[in-house]
């Protein structure tokens, strides 16, 4: 951020708070924000803006769900995003958190931590090769991850998007829908954006017919499963278990440090302290070049819709 500042002749101020209607008059002074936070941004933080003459917030993520788009445009606020920063950086996570539950890391480092070196069982593993993968939501970071399975491991892998993309067919044989791309997968991993349509759409009737015994993993949007639904599945083993990097009402949490303070999150305190979850604070995306490229991305935004008007990622 430093390096961009100076480049760009332009005055850059951090802050730690998340923007909301008691936190928007920091923006007084400034002529436009860029933005990271997976909480709601309501009203009146936007008609604030616009008596402020602050004309954009530029987000630095793809996901843009926590913005009020109406009332954004009604006020004539602009919202960017950044829709590709590091796709790889994904994937490779969603992949890695399947693997560690594939691979029964976790049973093996408490094991090995009351210095328990036996082979048992419990520790054993199926090979990745041997299994069938569906990638949910085929696009930039599904792709790769579509990729990593095919050619890196030899895996089975199907999917489904609304949109079948002919350069991607040789990572991923689509499928018709989701139920059929489900249905007899031992890791369905997912990839999409949240929109009204997916709100839930990984639910109690959806777990049913996935394989029993599967695994899920979800690095996309928390909102596109029902939590309680999923802990209920896993806790009856239809399915295994899950690697979460989002939760549905992480808004509250997410970055912030929760040492030594009460969770209230009933729903939110079962994933952290159920043995078959593997919960991450939205992470997957947490590398040296997908900061860079967010953080970039995010300030030519801005600037941009400060000095022209607009913005090629403007969402609104």
């Amino acid at each position: 951020m430093e390096q961009w500042s100076k480049a760009h002749s332009i005055h850059v101020e951090l802050t730690p708070e998340y923007l909301t209607p008691e936190t928007v008059h920091l923006a007084k002074g400034f002529d436009g924000i860029t933005n990271m936070q997976v909480s709601d941004i309501v009203e009146p933080v936007y008609s604030i803006l616009k008596e402020l003459g602050i004309p954009v917030i530029a987000q630095r993520s793809a996901g843009y769900e926590m913005y009020d788009i109406k009332a954004a445009s009604d006020n004539d606020v602009i919202i960017t995003n950044v829709p590709s920063y590091s796709p790889e950086s994904i994937a490779e996570f969603a992949v890695y958190a399947a693997m560690r539950l594939i691979r029964n890391s976790d049973k093996i480092d408490q094991r090995v931590a009351s210095q328990n070196f036996t082979w048992e069982p419990t520790i054993r593993s199926h090979s990745i090769q041997s299994l069938k993968v569906a990638v949910i939501g085929v696009g930039r970071i599904g792709s790769r991850v579509a990729k990593i399975y095919k050619h890196g491991f030899g895996a089975e892998v199907v999917g489904y998007d609304i949109v079948e993309r002919e350069e991607f067919k040789m990572h991923v044989a689509y499928q018709p829908d989701l139920q059929t791309a489900i249905k007899d997968a031992d890791i369905v991993t997912i990839h999409m954006p949240l929109t009204e349509d997916n709100y839930h759409q990984f639910n109690h009737d959806l777990f049913n017919q996935m394989k029993p015994g599967a695994t899920l993993i979800n690095a996309a949007r928390g909102k596109i499963v029902n939590t309680q639904d999923l802990i209920e599945a896993i806790d009856r083993g239809q399915i295994k278990n899950a690697a979460l990097d989002v939760y549905e009402d992480e808004g509250p949490f997410i970055p912030k440090n929760w040492e030594g303070k009460t969770i209230k999150d009933e729903v939110f305190l079962q994933i952290l302290n159920n043995p078959n979850i593997y919960y991450t604070p939205h992470i997957a995306y947490y590398t040296d070049i997908a900061v860079q490229n967010l953080v970039e991305g995010g300030l030519n935004s801005a600037l941009e819709v400060i000095k022209t008007g607009t913005d090629q990622h403007r969402v609104n």
